[in-house]
């Protein structure tokens, strides 16, 4: 990759709170709850997974430039759903933590040096991975999750509508 390529794709990074808080905006507090099915994750899971990954991120990435070559580990993220008990916790504080965890990382990485975006971990579920395969995870991790978000919105609309 090279660093225009990069640059674009650290700046979509950066700006995925900016994106989660938009498709947020328009949610109210009553579909927070909502599974288009029994096995999905309502709209309030997929945040506070989004800010435990997130958590996960941080770390790795200073390991990119501090350890590289260090093995990280996936967790399982239903198990870190149920286990944590995630409707319980702060929607709200997950969102903010989520925001300043992604600025940290960004700040950290949009001044490294070429030669760095090289650097390897090892994954215990993708294998030997360098910082540029990293930040292209992370960033359609969000976005995905984002998009996650708006599709359960509209299930929500849907069956909404199905009930008036």
């Amino acid at each position: 990759m090279n660093w225009s390529e990069r640059k674009s794709l650290l700046e979509s990074y950066e700006s995925a709170y900016k994106r989660l808080n938009q498709a947020l905006a328009t949610i109210p507090e009553e579909a927070l709850h909502y599974k288009p099915a029994p096995s999905d994750w309502s709209i309030h899971e997929i945040m506070l997974h989004l800010t435990d990954s997130e958590a996960n991120l941080y770390v790795r990435a200073r390991r990119f430039i501090a350890e590289p070559g260090s093995r990280v580990l996936a967790f399982d993220h239903d198990r870190w759903t149920k286990m944590l008990d995630y409707h319980n916790q702060s929607f709200k504080a997950a969102l903010q933590l989520f925001r300043y965890l992604r600025e940290l990382t960004y700040e950290l990485l949009i001044n490294q040096p070429e030669n760095l975006w090289q650097n390897t971990v090892e994954h215990s579920e993708f294998g030997i991975m360098t910082l540029d395969q990293w930040l292209e995870r992370a960033d359609k991790h969000a976005n995905d999750h984002i998009a996650q978000i708006k599709a359960n919105f509209r299930d929500w609309q849907k069956d909404l509508q199905k009930t008036t």
